[in-house]
């Protein structure tokens, strides 16, 4: 038995499933979840000893690759002047002003300890400054386990959301509208149908969370009209996003400015973090400018801070790092293009800069329906393929594959290899 395997056996008598997050448990792929022991470049290491050359990057942050020394340094510095004070830090301020300067809509901005944190915040802020109560969220759209997002479309996308959790409220779900992504005319019908009752519209501008979807033409436009019109806001989650897209995210990218953005994982250099922003007459409603409350003790955290000061900073004066992100997600996807043309296939690959996926169907995948007709058996046995060849995959089709800096030419062209070998072999024993 190996180690993670008998780690693995002891967490689920430890922890619920034995795992501190569901996906990592490989139910929807099979076999027993891999235990990680550590990181450095592009490359991660099981408990076991085995090396995998990682395409998740701890779900997006890990852009400049694992363990980057400047990064590092700034945590090794950090530490040496305590964990945590629960009070104001200069770094604090210079994350503030960093985040301002890169995201073209942030005029102020609070940060908090995670992505699902700054997504809850936000939209208790949107309620506080319109007085409204309802908010619109996409089908497949993950904002966070707060229960106002773990609201799934009833039987159409102009019901009322039923909630998605045990847990979660009928209460709860009856403000949660929800309408499929790149769909303007259910947007339009919901806005219609509870006129002047809607408070935000929340989305990822290019979804990860049913896969790299990415929104049609003039989609991301139509929202923004939509909110202009109706005096709704707009909030862009850019955890996946921010920093990744582009310096300013999607927005930069898209060139749309949404009211509210949310972000985390990167802004920490990948420790727990997250943060929102927006336009200052909204921010300024938060305590204690204003009424609306939000509070954590460790929020702020100067080792956190500092990793995401090193990061940033390092982002914001190298502009190549982006030019590199493309070029890596555009040979990839070449490549994967050509094996699949090579073996008579035509599944799906939905791509944009450095996030990728590559979908088990043939038709094209323009929100959560679409992704949800892949074939997941099949894509359960691919990943069990690829990381048989040391190709380490996010555990689920319904994941973006983020790319990092440190994937050079040599290894992109072997993760393409092992794409092709991988197809070949689960298409045999079909």
């Amino acid at each position: 038995m190996s180690i993670s395997q008998q780690l693995f056996e002891k967490a689920k008598t430890l922890i619920p499933g034995g795992v501190n997050s569901p996906v990592r448990a490989f139910r929807a792929v099979g076999g027993n979840p891999i235990f990680i022991k550590s990181a450095k470049g592009p490359y991660i290491y099981d408990e076991d000893g085995k090396q995998y050359i990682e395409l998740i990057n701890s779900w997006g942050p890990m852009i400049l690759g694992h363990a980057f020394e400047p990064v590092e340094e700034a945590v090794r510095e950090a530490i040496q002047h305590s964990f945590s004070f629960g009070a104001p830090t200069r770094k604090e301020v210079e994350m503030a002003e960093l985040i301002v300067d890169m995201v073209p809509s942030i005029e102020k901005v609070r940060m908090v300890n995670s992505g699902t944190e700054a997504t809850m915040a936000a939209i208790r802020v949107a309620r506080g400054f319109t007085g409204r109560d309802k908010l619109i969220k996409f089908e497949g759209c993950y904002h966070g386990h707060g229960d106002s997002f773990l609201i799934a479309a009833g039987s159409g996308a102009v019901t009322m959301g039923v909630p998605d959790s045990p847990g979660v409220t009928k209460a709860t779900a009856h403000d949660t509208l929800t309408a499929p992504y790149n769909d303007l005319r259910a947007v339009e019908k919901l806005i219609e149908n509870n006129h002047n009752q809607i408070a935000a519209i929340i989305l990822e501008p290019v979804v990860g969370n049913m896969g790299c979807v990415l929104p049609e033409p003039g989609f991301l436009e139509g929202l923004r009209d939509l909110c202009d019109q109706n005096d709704i806001l707009l909030i862009f989650d850019e955890v996946m996003t921010g920093f990744r897209l582009a310096k300013g995210g999607a927005q930069e990218r898209f060139r749309i400015r949404p009211d509210l953005t949310t972000m985390g994982k990167i802004i920490g250099g990948g420790m727990p973090v997250g943060a929102y922003g927006g336009r200052k007459e909204i921010m300024d409603m938060v305590s204690p400018a204003g009424p609306v409350y939000q509070a954590g003790t460790l929020s702020g955290n100067p080792i956190a801070m500092s990793a995401g000061l090193a990061m940033l900073r390092y982002l914001n004066e190298h502009p190549e790092v982006y030019t590199r992100l493309e070029a890596t997600g555009e040979r990839l996807t070449t490549g994967f293009q050509a094996s699949l043309q090579k073996l008579g296939l035509n599944y799906t690959i939905n791509h944009l800069g450095s996030m990728y996926t590559l979908f088990m169907t043939e038709n094209p995948v323009i929100n959560f329906t679409d992704a949800k007709s892949c074939d997941l058996t099949l894509f359960g046995s691919y990943f069990q393929a690829m990381l048989k060849r040391g190709v380490y995959l996010a555990p689920s089709q319904f994941e973006s594959l983020f790319l990092s800096v440190a994937l050079t030419d040599e290894l992109v062209d072997q993760v393409i290899q092992a794409n092709e070998e991988s197809l070949a072999e689960v298409l045999q024993t079909r």
